[in-house]
């Protein structure tokens, strides 16, 4: 009931929310933030039951479509523990974050940002594919509309862009489901899992190959990327927040969901291949990171860099791939919307988004500077910050896998730090100019959105176990399907 609970809950008030024809109060944000901290209790309160190994409690299976044996499946294993705990968590921080920002109609907008989390809880807590799917798409949708409706110029024509590469993705997807599924005349997960294994090395190959495509395109990597950079800098922050924070994050989830225990044949023959792309995505990424202009565009290559190392970390199929990838996608998550809210502020507050333009904020901004340094620690994987436990896991793994593409991937410790610290030393040292001498520092409002997420950057890098034995039993247990 609690799995189900936390995909009504954002739902049925996400759509109260959109339905809201009062005019808004001053404290909208606030009762709309107070909402996402009761799903956060009702995430609690499903992982004590996790924790204490009352699994079946959180399961939930239900006649969907029953003469097509289709069914509503929900429920929790490590991997969606975790994902479903980044979204319980991340969501208020993004919500918060709206007092910091003039946006109009702010009850659609928080609206639309609820039924986006209700449904990530569907895509982390689905067992069966096509209520998997379904939720895939959906999620879509509500960060489509506020990337369009609240975006800057041109914001119609990145957004439709993103809009046509992740459908054409989803439905390559879909075929593959719809395959798979008269094959073995079941949409379960647990169940396709044997039925690939009974059906010939052509639909194999093909099922691989479309789940590939997909998650490539949601996370993105190389080549399928080219829709990110401006969808990223032209939507709206609290889009961008969810786009790099979350939605992204599903892309990994599907390799690991679907793509890995579904094509563990077909892995074989491809994963050095994925492994290489990525790691082009990685050293690329990193490479125009360090020559951007654009705080946002820089943050945007950074985050395509990150997706890149992951690909080819969950590709090794090894334990230390799996483990730090999920763990990564925790550090990311967090990082990116820190770092995406901090750019934002500095832009408000100057007018300014080239970095060439700003300068020496710490002299009037000390909190910012401190806030952006912790931050900004764990983006570059300083040990002891969140960043470096699942880059190094990840780093391990490929390098393993391949002694030639890990030590290509090392270098991204190397040009992280070079595009990282020229963004905090291009804004926060050096001289100020005319339009920021009047620049004021974090109001508390802001230090409550960043204050968090700088305690998680330190405290899960001093005790990565925290996640690290959350996701566990599910990395060994996919491990051991591609041996």
């Amino acid at each position: 009931m609690i799995t189900l609970l936390l995909i009504l809950i954002p739902l049925l008030l996400g759509s109260a929310f959109l339905l809201n024809s009062k005019q808004e109060s001053s404290k909208i944000v606030n009762i709309g933030t107070g909402f996402t901290l009761l799903i956060a209790f009702v995430y609690i309160a499903g992982f004590i039951q996790y924790n204490a190994g009352q699994v079946a409690n959180l399961d939930l299976k239900a006649a969907w479509l029953p003469s097509l044996n289709i069914n509503f499946h929900i429920g929790w294993d490590g991997l969606g523990a975790v994902m479903m705990g980044l979204t319980a968590t991340l969501v208020p921080i993004i919500m918060y974050s709206l007092k910091s920002f003039e946006y109009e109609n702010k009850s659609k907008l928080i609206g639309l940002i609820l039924l986006t989390q209700s449904a990530l809880f569907g895509v982390f807590a689905a067992k069966d594919i096509f209520v998997f799917y379904f939720f895939f798409e959906l999620a879509l949708i509500p960060v489509y509309i506020i990337a369009n409706f609240w975006g800057g110029k041109d914001a119609s024509k990145v957004t439709f862009k993103m809009l046509v590469y992740t459908i054409f993705g989803s439905l390559l997807m879909l075929v593959a489901f719809i395959v798979l599924y008269m094959r073995g005349q079941s949409s379960d997960i647990e169940s396709i899992k044997v039925t690939i294994s009974l059906v010939p090395k052509v639909i194999q190959y093909f099922a691989f190959w479309a789940f590939l495509i997909a998650f490539m395109i949601k996370m993105p990597v190389f080549p399928l990327h080219t829709w990110q950079p401006d969808a990223y800098s032209k939507s709206p922050t609290p889009a961008t927040m969810l786009l790099s924070g979350l939605l992204s994050k599903m892309g990994v989830f599907g390799l690991l969901r679907i793509l890995v225990p579904f094509s563990p044949f077909a892995l074989e023959s491809y994963a050095l291949m994925v492994s290489v792309l990525g790691i082009i995505g990685l050293i690329y990424g990193s490479i125009i990171a360090i020559q951007q202009d654009s705080m946002k565009r820089l943050i945007a290559y950074s985050s395509f860099a990150h997706m890149g190392i992951m690909a080819a970390a969950v590709m090794t199929a090894s334990v230390e791939g799996i483990q730090g990838a999920i763990f990564q996608m925790v550090a990311h998550g967090f990082n990116v919307v820190g770092l995406f809210y901090i750019a934002k502020l500095i832009a408000d507050r100057t007018g300014l988004r080239e970095l060439s333009a700003l300068g020496g904020l710490s002299q009037k901004a000390p909190k910012l500077a401190v806030m952006f340094m912790i931050i900004l620690l764990g983006s570059v994987a300083l040990p002891l910050t969140n960043g470096f436990i699942g880059e190094f896991l990840m780093l391990k793994s490929i390098f393993d896998f391949n002694n030639i593409l890990g030590i290509v991937a090392g270098l991204s410790i190397i040009l992280g730090a070079v595009y990282m610290l020229r963004f905090f030393q291009k804004t926060i040292f050096g001289d100020l100019n005319a339009k920021n001498e009047q620049i004021a520092d974090l109001t508390s409002t802001e230090m409550w959105v960043l204050v968090p997420i700088a305690i998680v950057v330190l405290v899960t890098g001093l005790f990565p176990s925290l996640i690290l034995e959350i996701s566990e039993p599910f990395a060994n247990a996919l491990s051991n399907i591609t041996k």
